[in-house]
């Protein structure tokens, strides 16, 4: 998958932004960079910003956000749950994915979040 074609940064370690397994689709857990590699880190902006690179994933595998069944997302601070759930519902709608959400110590480049989903290609949009 080209990066030029996504718009998203290279992957920051020998990973793809997804992998196909039958119909489902894998997407690796996206951080708030912008397309220019920068970190967004104001947190609404940052998970609006997590959700746009996972849309752009999922964009390059011919899917979008409707066509996830389970989300992951890891955040630097829980204290950051409510505001990241503000956000995150506008994206998701009335019929959210399946979604666990877990603190974890630290996250690449220092992020305070990161979200990585399964997409079910056989769902209709």
């Amino acid at each position: 998958m080209s990066t030029e074609k996504t718009k998203l940064p290279a992957p920051a370690g020998p990973y793809a932004h997804f992998r196909r397994a039958g119909q489902l689709v894998f997407v690796s857990g996206q951080l708030p960079l912008k397309p220019d590699g920068t970190l967004e880190a104001e947190l609404a902006a940052a998970t609006a910003q997590t959700i746009e690179n996972v849309r752009t994933v999922l964009n390059a595998a011919g899917l979008d956000l409707q066509h996830v069944v389970k989300a992951t997302v890891f955040l630097a601070d829980i204290r950051d749950f409510a505001a990241m759930n503000e956000v995150y519902a506008r994206y998701f709608g009335a019929t959210p994915p399946a979604r666990s959400c877990f603190q974890v110590a630290a996250l690449p480049k220092n992020a305070r979040l990161e979200i990585e989903v399964i997409a079910d290609a056989g769902q209709a949009a």
